[in-house]
């Protein structure tokens, strides 16, 4: 079988109240395109029914599949699911959606830049923010300043959680990713830049959302000691 043009990989833990909305509004898009794909669910060891509605779902759309995980972070799922996913591109969209799906046109050819990885950036050129909390916003410039200062300078916003990979890049550079929590982004820069692979960033529309797992202070504090952690475990690898 041919692979899927485009993968949609999905990290979810304990997303019951939205996974199966989610799963709707992402399938009902790509049903209507013109190019085979698939949706890979990274389950990151639920312990509600988030597995059973996306079992629910599989049943509907067998291009639909779940990878069930142990507990390790969102960056262990993420990591797993792109391993796992087998299109020419994988996107890597949060369950909450705060960046529609639609969106991914920006990111895709022919449309978006030609280039190993695009992020979808709350900070560039076209972006929107909606609804966001000012509290949040300045801890998420704060940390992107950190961001700039220790592992990655030069990126507007490395967080937004709405990233398009190169298949083949996906491959080379996520078994090498060795942190598991919200930092791995970071980390995933940080190594395609020592590898010489191509980046772009892209605007695009992001709508906050109340029921984010990310804790903004106690997240923000482990995050800044990963990054500590990035430079020092990857100052001479290459």
């Amino acid at each position: 079988m041919p692979e899927p043009f485009l993968s949609v990989v999905i990290p979810a833990y304990n997303e019951e109240p939205r996974i199966a909305e989610t799963l709707a509004k992402v399938t009902e898009y790509l049903a209507a395109q013109d190019y085979k794909w698939e949706v890979v669910v990274a389950d990151d060891g639920s312990t509600d029914h988030t597995a059973q509605l996306v079992g629910q779902v599989i049943v509907e759309h067998p291009n639909v599949r779940i990878l069930r995980l142990r507990h390790g972070g969102k960056g262990w799922a993420v990591k797993n699911g792109m391993l796992a996913a087998e299109g020419q591109y994988r996107l890597l969209c949060d369950a909450d959606l705060s960046v529609p799906i639609q969106q991914v046109e920006r990111l895709l050819p022919p449309t978006g830049p030609d280039s190993d990885i695009v992020l979808g950036s709350r900070e560039a050129p076209g972006a929107s923010r909606y609804d966001e909390p000012a509290r949040r916003h300045f801890m998420g410039r704060l940390f992107n300043l950190f961001v700039s200062r220790l592992a990655v300078p030069g990126f507007a916003d490395t967080q937004c959680g709405f990233k398009c990979f190169r298949g083949e890049a996906a491959q080379v550079l996520f078994p090498r990713l060795t942190i598991d929590g919200f930092a791995f982004d970071v980390e995933l820069l940080h190594l395609a830049r020592k590898l010489g692979r191509s980046f772009s960033e892209v605007g695009v529309d992001w709508y906050y959302r109340s029921q984010s797992k990310v804790r903004p202070v106690r997240d923000s504090l482990t995050m800044t000691v990963d990054l500590v952690k990035i430079r020092w475990r990857h100052r001479s690898t290459q």
